[in-house]
């Protein structure tokens, strides 16, 4: 017995994880001319080591993405929208600004294809965009009841399968690059102001 202990005192410790976890903090649905969109707000803090590789000039990709279904009291619920949102956040040394692309589809190195761009002074306001989804469109009203509740499904990732390819090799059994928030409700579809 006294030797698995001190066998044990001989192993590195594990490491805490220095980020707690990312939670979503608000979701709603609102109606907006002819479309449902959801909006929501996720909570998470940076860990080092990802803000170390971001500083570095090396660009971290965030996923968004969103499933409503219809219910039915004789099978499962019908999926009836699924929607995603990538975003590529990087710092620009030259001009010393953060640079966020939104995209409806992956963001890869071929080119950024039709993307929103934004540009931040700091990192904290830069991470504010990346953290409130607003107006991610489900889909039209005609394909959506207005006066249902409906179930929602919305999860939020750091995607690590676009970081370079060294990264993601080191990256195993890290904790720190573990971002991943999910929420499931019951929304009704609001009226926007």
């Amino acid at each position: 017995m006294t030797a698995l202990t001190l066998l044990a005192g001989w192993l590195p410790a594990p490491a805490a994880a220095q980020s707690s976890p990312a939670e979503v903090t608000q979701m709603k649905l609102e109606r907006s001319g002819d479309g449902v969109y959801l909006t929501a707000a996720v909570q998470f803090e940076l860990p080092t080591l990802v803000e170390e590789v971001l500083d570095k000039g090396i660009a971290v990709y965030f996923v968004a993405e969103a499933e409503l279904y219809r219910e039915r009291w004789y099978w499962t619920d019908a999926r009836v929208a699924q929607v995603a949102r990538h975003m590529r956040l990087a710092y620009q040394p030259l001009t010393r600004r953060w640079r966020l692309n939104v995209s409806p589809v992956p963001i890869t190195n071929a080119g950024f294809g039709a993307t929103l761009n934004q540009n931040f002074d700091t990192l904290s306001d830069a991470l504010e965009a990346v953290k409130r989804v607003g107006r991610l469109r489900m889909g039209d009203l005609s394909d959506i009841s207005e006066d249902a509740i409906h179930p929602v499904q919305f999860r939020f990732r750091l995607d690590t399968s676009q970081l370079p390819r060294p990264f993601q090799i080191g990256m195993a059994g890290q904790a720190d690059w573990n971002i991943v928030a999910e929420r499931t409700a019951k929304l009704p579809v609001g009226k926007s102001p």
